[in-house]
């Protein structure tokens, strides 16, 4: 198979789920995971709420069993918090309040049941949560780029792939090039070589990219998003969007969410820069001068990088990183 053609298995990990269950459906749903989620398993609706305001947790499963009507307005109000949120509901025995029960949980915006008295039932949780992660807003972004980059080289996959899904998550052009077994300023130069936008400006994308789906949550505050997306502040997070979106973070909640984000991206720094992306070596790229050299069968020593910015050539590699 042509080099540019191979990807490597996107391994997915597994998904945090959040849950209120009684002590028998503990054991069974721990038993079944088989590596596809990881469980927290919580007492009151007010520690799942938490998890969820952490980021701790992707999903929550809730137990047809453990639910009563007092709890009601706290799950309804998760619900409207954490839309993004995908809820579920645990059906494994079927009792008089059961019927009630499941109406009262759809109602309140639980979006599914999963019905577990059978074995199937179990099966069918796996399939849930994988789809749910299947949906994330970074796995839907590099199953687009894959469409858009289906004939790119490997080493420009792995940064995209580096980029949507390394955990912890890439915020700066040391932490990629370190990822990708590249010196930061030769990373930087071969981008500007071609040029491509900076390695910055695609982390800083990315970034915004996940901080639109996250502020869909009405439940998550400005503060929380750039605490959970590491910034080393609220306070720049907010410069951060100002700079690169040219508006508050308020006005940015109102106008994005992580598709039309995610559509920006592709629009601003894939499509114009697609035929470079599909020839671009990142990591394993042979300089210019040398293919020229080469051809017009001579040498000439290339100029220093330091060389290149004082003459204006190149900006400070600094500056990028």
């Amino acid at each position: 198979m042509s080099p540019r053609l191979r990807r490597s298995p996107l391994v997915l990990p597994p998904t945090p789920i959040t849950t209120i269950l009684t002590p028998l459906e503990r054991v069974k749903v721990d038993a079944v995971a088989n590596g596809s989620y990881t469980t927290l398993h919580r007492s009151t609706v007010d520690e799942v709420i938490e998890d969820l305001r952490d980021r701790r947790a992707d999903v929550v499963l809730l137990s047809v069993g453990r639910y009563d009507a007092a709890s009601t307005a706290r799950i309804a109000a998760m619900v409207n918090e954490f839309p993004r949120v995908p809820a579920f509901a645990l059906l494994t025995d079927l009792q008089k309040s059961t019927p009630q029960s499941v109406l009262s949980l759809g109602q309140i915006g639980i979006r599914g049941l999963i019905d577990a008295r059978q074995q199937s039932g179990w099966r069918m949780l796996r399939e849930f949560l994988v789809g749910e992660q299947a949906a994330d807003i970074q796995h839907v972004a590099l199953a687009q780029l894959s469409q858009d980059l289906i004939v790119a080289h490997q080493d420009c996959w792995r940064f995209f792939e580096i980029l949507f899904t390394h955990r912890p998550q890439v915020a700066s052009v040391r932490q990629i090039a370190r990822l990708m077994n590249v010196i930061p300023t030769t990373l930087i130069s071969r981008f500007y070589r071609l040029q491509l936008p900076s390695p910055k400006r695609y982390i800083e994308s990315a970034r915004l990219i996940r901080a639109a789906r996250l502020l869909e949550n009405p439940g998550l505050s400005v503060s929380s998003v750039a605490r959970q997306l590491d910034y080393s502040s609220p306070q720049a997070f907010s410069r951060h969007v100002r700079k690169v979106m040219k508006m508050s973070p308020v006005q940015f909640r109102r106008t994005y969410d992580g598709t039309a984000m995610l559509n920006l991206f592709r629009q601003d720094l894939i499509r114009p820069y697609l035929s470079v992306l599909l020839q671009f070596h990142p990591v394993d790229a042979k300089p210019s001068w040398i293919a020229s050299d080469e051809q017009q069968g001579h040498f000439t020593p290339p100029k220093t990088l330091r060389e290149r910015v004082q003459d204006g050539d190149l900006r400070h590699p600094a500056d990028d990183l």
